[in-house]
């Protein structure tokens, strides 16, 4: 199929609706959910990441420096898992032969 018939195709144009709308409903719900937040805060944006951050985890209360350990370790965790998968893909770009070396 060239490029003109794909344009044209009814299942195309429906596909590309059917996407357009779906953003677009999204877009209006998170726009909404975030003036409602700052609306109920106060308007205020360093409340209103606090209380993000506290619902995801990212700060809290530790009853024991044994619980902020074990609270740490899970970001160190990922971390390390992170860095021993993508050091591997860094060195081979890295050391890529890019034209033929000469002695």
């Amino acid at each position: 199929m060239t490029h003109e018939t794909i344009k044209n195709h009814p299942k195309t144009s429906a596909l590309m609706i059917a996407i357009t709308t779906v953003g677009a409903v999204f877009g209006i719900w998170a726009f909404t959910a975030l003036f409602s937040v700052f609306a109920g805060m106060g308007w205020s944006v360093p409340e209103v990441i606090r209380q993000y951050m506290v619902a995801t985890g990212a700060i809290g209360e530790y009853e024991t420096l044994v619980d902020y350990y074990t609270h740490i370790k899970g970001f160190e965790y990922i971390i390390a898992v992170a860095f021993l998968g993508l050091y591997p893909v860094y060195y081979k770009y890295v050391n890529k032969i890019k034209a033929p070396l000469k002695a």
